[in-house]
């Protein structure tokens, strides 16, 4: 199954979604607490998809996002967002991002979003 890397400020968050898809057969390959953090992880594990929280502190999600498209501008990258961030989720579109999902999120919808956008 595919590899991905989590990326959120958040340690709990993390935890969820890192147990959510590890239910359902994807593999960790790495986690990330910031947007520095993330596009450093990106480049050394090269992972098939990334669920990438838009406000973190150092570096934000959206500027991790087009550093990672310039590493690999076939990345797939997927944003999570909370409610009311709507503007920052089309930028993220527009630089490269596959798709979004919006906290609080269901397991069902998070799976069946990853599954789409994957090759």
């Amino acid at each position: 199954m595919a590899k991905v890397l989590v990326v959120d400020d958040a340690a709990f968050m993390r935890m969820a979604i890192k147990n959510m898809l590890e239910n359902h057969g994807f593999e960790i390959v790495g986690e990330a607490e910031n947007g520095a953090v993330a596009v450093q992880k990106y480049a050394e594990c090269r992972p098939d998809l990334v669920t990438m929280d838009i406000t973190m502190p150092e570096m934000n999600g959206l500027d991790a996002l087009k550093a990672i498209m310039k590493i690999n501008p076939e990345a797939v990258v997927v944003m999570v967002s909370a409610m009311g961030q709507e503007a920052m989720v089309r930028e993220a579109i527009m630089s490269g991002a596959k798709s979004f999902i919006i906290k609080p999120f269901k397991e069902d919808h998070v799976i069946e979003t990853l599954k789409k956008v994957l090759p």
